[in-house]
């Protein structure tokens, strides 16, 4: 009864998710991060809503794809659910044209599925008995990963003696698919958190994009209010109703909105406060601009809006849109808390991984699979980048030719070896079964202090709205 409580509950929260997309609500950004559509996004500010509404045409097929995943399969055949053609969609056909090359009677069947629908389709399977619906192979977003597993241990298959070196990924982008010790995800797209500035704006008030590297908050707060005063342009916007700035300062320190026994940790969480204070006087100071819409923040980098943003690199799409402004960005890490233990540089927003389901009719060949490419090839993570921009977090790719090539976009850097290596460095954090009413509650508790409202009180209103779902 209780698994099946959980199937309800996370029914009604992706109706929910897909309600406030649909209202205009945060979800635009949450699909663009989470969904790995990432930095293969590039010619328009909303590729990633389009990549993520899995070709609305074809809606009426996503009924069946269930049984289009394991239609006709053989012991040589992997059935793959994922979503986006020109992200995810593609670097699984690469991988399996490559893993073809040494197993030619090896076959690859990949069926189109927005993340929501493979979502219902798990919760649907799992509670309804019929997980020989599921297919070999899915995709799951990472900040979802423990949610499901905790809640339908029974559709996932144990990785951990899989034969894939996990310590070849970013600790804390391997912790999102681990359960109680045990790997249930072979890693895939990076979410690593850059820092990007118009070193433009930024000469205009006297400085380069060094005198922002590995800075604080504190510092960024300071320089800022120089770069506004000098330019009129603040240096961050973000969306008023979402918590993703909120989250990405959290993790970067390694601290969460739960405890290790997943129960909500808010009241009392100094690291929270601390985060909820410095994100107060970021839009106080005017240093950081409210919008209504992930349109709107979009538009405030492509239209030299702001001098600035912090977010997952797959921003780097939005922001690469503008084709005029090629050369005049730059990008470094994220700024780190002051007085708060275990602050870092880094941290992560976004992302997905790969997993293989109870379902799965030979683990061998999946594992040897997913062992041989995705966990195991360079070569793969070479030829998906140029076309797709899919980066690795897979850490060995960072030391590749491919990936130390110079980007004319951002000054001729070499961004794609630095993000990977920041990949490396991303404290990790627990999500657990609760991770997005828990960011709702947050993201509701921070407009209301933006809006003068106390933190402390707020905090108290957050926790006990996130127990009370809990006790449901």
């Amino acid at each position: 009864m209780k698994k099946k409580l959980l199937g309800v509950l996370l029914c009604v929260a992706m109706s929910a998710s897909m309600l406030a997309g649909c209202g205009g609500g945060n979800n635009k950004a949450d699909n663009k991060q989470e969904a790995g559509d990432d930095a293969n996004a590039g010619d328009d500010a909303n590729a990633g809503d389009d990549a993520n509404a899995g070709d609305d045409a074809n809606a009426g097929d996503d009924a069946n794809a269930g049984d289009d995943a394991n239609a006709g399969g053989d012991e040589n055949t992997l059935n793959v659910w994922c979503w986006d053609p020109k992200f995810n969609i593609y670097a699984m056909e690469e991988a399996g044209k490559m893993y073809q090359k040494d197993h030619p009677d090896f076959n690859l069947n990949v069926v189109e599925t927005p993340w929501d629908d493979i979502q219902k389709k798990l919760t649907t399977a799992a509670t309804g008995g019929a997980l020989d619906t599921l297919p070999d192979i899915m995709l799951v977003q990472d900040n979802a990963f423990q949610k499901n597993v905790i809640s339908f241990p029974e559709a996932f298959t144990d990785l951990t003696s899989s034969g894939v070196d996990f310590s070849q990924f970013g600790e804390a982008k391997t912790a999102y698919s681990v359960v109680d010790g045990k790997n249930y995800g072979v890693p895939f797209d990076n979410g690593a958190v850059v820092a990007c500035y118009r070193t433009d704006f930024l000469e205009e008030a006297g400085f380069k994009v060094e005198d922002f590297t590995d800075i604080t908050w504190d510092d960024y707060l300071e320089k800022g209010k120089v770069v506004l005063e000098k330019t009129g342009k603040p240096l961050l916007s973000c969306q008023s109703t979402e918590s993703d700035v909120i989250m990405m300062m959290l993790q970067s320190c390694g601290a969460s909105l739960f405890d290790e026994e997943g129960k909500p940790n808010m009241v009392g969480n100094e690291s929270l406060k601390k985060v909820m204070e410095t994100y107060q006087q970021l839009v106080e100071t005017g240093v950081c601009k409210l919008v209504n819409s992930w349109d709107e923040y979009v538009q405030t980098l492509t239209t030299e809006t702001v001098a600035g943003t912090v977010n997952g690199c797959w921003i780097m799409a939005s922001i690469q849109s503008a084709d005029d402004q090629s050369g005049k960005w730059a990008l470094t890490n994220m700024p780190k808390l002051v007085g708060v233990e275990g602050a870092t540089n880094y941290s992560n927003n976004g992302g997905s991984s790969w997993a293989v389901t109870s379902n799965c009719k030979n683990t061998e060949l999946a594992f040897d699979f997913l062992k041989t490419t995705f966990a195991g090839s360079i070569e793969l993570y070479e030829n998906i980048l140029p076309s797709s921009g899919a980066l690795a977090t897979y850490l060995p790719a960072g030391d590749s030719d491919v990936y130390g090539e110079p980007s004319e976009f951002y000054g001729g850097d070499a961004v794609f070896k630095k993000i990977t290596e920041y990949a490396g460095q991303i404290p990790s954090n627990n999500t657990g079964v609760y991770y997005y009413e828990a960011r709702d509650a947050i993201a509701t508790a921070i407009q209301n202090v933006v809006g003068g409202s106390d933190i402390d009180t707020e905090l108290e209103i957050a926790q006990s709205t996130v127990e009370g779902l809990m006790e449901q």
